[in-house]
């Protein structure tokens, strides 16, 4: 089963890392982001990815095209004038890797089109390259499985950021209260899985996936909610990089759970 993962866009709300490389190659504990999710998705068995690329994808692609080299012990021999590698240990995972490049300006709805063939008429993954979390990939698949509708959205808990204001119909503030889980409300977290059919409401270029294709989705009654109540963090700005870093080097970063 394949892991459709969006690469592509610009991470203007990163400018200060993302001017230099794609946002999903900027690093936690010396590995890119996108690096991490692929890790999630290969602890639970699924080692087949599909890496919609745009913005500078040739370093999305450099890397890959490296990574065996740089995880293995090596002899570079230049004796008598030869030009020869010996490969001792690798320390690659199992997987295959398939980077295409959708475009610079095409949306997250056109990407997903254009890397139909790759994933052809079957169920797949998809997920954005920017965020971790500690969902159960196979409980997550074994729900999608279990509704028969094109398309399960993982959804989060996310609490109000301020506190809450209750204003009457004068304008005057009646009361005022901190923040709580009770005023939380509930986000696409990515990591959604797709049946085939999607690709029949992707249209172009400029097809933005969670507009008009989720709306319709959702009015026909095609869209269900996982619920995760675990760890999910999207990379958004400087702070969030910041956190994550700071959960690995703490060794608390939920989402690595290959290292358990």
């Amino acid at each position: 089963m394949k892991v459709v993962l969006l690469a592509g866009g610009f991470g203007t709300r990163l400018s200060e890392e993302s001017e230099f490389r794609p946002k999903p190659m900027i690093e936690i504990d010396g590995k890119p982001i996108l690096w991490h999710i692929m890790k999630e998705y290969s602890y639970y068995g699924f080692r087949d990815f599909v890496i919609c690329a745009g913005y500078k994808q040739y370093m999305i692609k450099e890397w890959f095209a490296d990574y065996f080299l740089h995880n293995s012990d090596i002899t570079f021999n230049f004796k008598n004038g030869k030009n020869e590698m010996t490969v001792h240990d690798q320390h690659c995972e199992p997987w295959e890797v398939t980077v295409v490049d959708t475009g610079l300006h095409t949306m997250t709805g056109g990407r997903i089109r254009r890397i139909r063939k790759y994933v052809g008429e079957e169920p797949f993954f998809m997920t954005y390259g920017d965020g971790v979390c500690d969902v159960d990939i196979s409980k997550l698949l074994e729900f999608h499985k279990s509704h028969g509708k094109i398309a399960t959205m993982t959804t989060v808990k996310r609490e109000s950021q301020k506190g809450i204001i209750e204003v009457g119909p004068d304008y005057a503030v009646r009361s005022f209260r901190e923040k709580s889980m009770r005023d939380s409300v509930l986000i696409n977290a990515g990591y959604m899985v797709l049946n085939p059919e999607i690709f029949d409401y992707l249209e172009g270029d400029d097809t933005i996936f969670e507009r008009q294709p989720m709306a319709r989705l959702v009015q026909e009654g095609q869209v269900m909610s996982y619920l995760h109540k675990g760890f999910w963090q999207c990379m958004d700005n400087k702070h969030d990089m910041d956190k994550l870093e700071e959960m690995v080097i703490q060794k608390r970063a939920p989402w690595i759970k290959w290292e358990d």
